[in-house]
């Protein structure tokens, strides 16, 4: 698959705002929306995203027949193209996946997705696939420690790339996982995913809107949901949530 073009704006509110708006307006993509600024960047639960300029802010703009649940699946595509591009940067032994798609560096979140979606005035589902990766700056004051690419760039790197060149490289990851994905299904994607992991196997706490649980995390099911089991023996299958890993039990 080629990768989809990428559309570098100054400044916007939000990528992923601007995606929707294009989605309504009914653009298909597939489209990379990057900016070197933005006014009102988001993250998950609707908190708000730090935008210092040289990190990168992207979204991908494009429509899916697939069903809505399964459509979620892309969020782990995502993390594992935003997993290569660092690579591509630090050393590999650095670069994690916190379920379901935060990247860390170091054990410190680098870059985060959140993924929305509508129905599409031309059939089927809009998906935008927003990443956002702390390139130069991480922000300060965060529930848990931030981290950003030029604090741990490989032997022989110089500086992290630039906003250009970091889109560029994360098409073209996204690229091949998404083909990935459409050839083969989600096993090998959960499985390459699963490789980069951690925290799986341990205390686990899960922010879920108005509740919060605890026990310990067994793993992921085959459609990506973590497998929390409580005190009581009981068992919980978690699709989305804010999950600590290393607390509680």
């Amino acid at each position: 698959m080629t990768p989809a073009p990428v559309l570098l704006l100054d400044e916007t509110d939000s990528t992923n705002a601007e995606a929707r708006r294009r989605a309504e307006a009914g653009e298909t993509g597939p489209l990379w929306i990057a900016a070197r600024r933005q006014t009102a960047g988001r993250g998950r639960r609707g908190r708000a995203w730090e935008s210092d300029t040289d990190n990168l802010f992207a979204t991908l703009l494009t429509t899916t027949r697939k069903p809505p649940a399964e459509a979620a699946q892309v969020t782990f595509v995502a993390a594992l193209a935003v997993a290569d591009l660092l690579d591509r940067h630090a050393p590999p032994s650095l670069v994690t996946i916190k379920w379901p798609n935060d990247v860390m560096l170091a054990g410190e979140k680098a870059a985060g997705v959140l993924v929305e979606s509508g129905a599409h005035a031309a059939g089927g589902l809009w998906l935008a696939v927003g990443i956002g990766v702390n390139l130069a700056h991480a922000p300060a004051g965060t529930e848990r420690p931030a981290t950003a690419l030029a604090q741990h760039l490989s032997a022989g790197v110089a500086a992290p790339p630039s906003v250009e060149v970091a889109a560029r490289e994360l098409a073209e990851s996204f690229a091949i996982w998404m083909d990935r994905w459409e050839a083969l299904g989600f096993q090998p994607v959960l499985d390459a995913w699963r490789a980069r992991a951690s925290g799986l196997d341990g205390p686990a706490v899960a922010r879920l809107g108005r509740e919060t649980v605890a026990g310990r995390a067994e793993g992921v099911e085959p459609d990506g949901a973590l497998r929390l089991r409580l005190a009581d023996g009981g068992l919980r299958l978690i699709s989305a949530g804010d999950v600590f890993f290393g607390e509680g039990d």
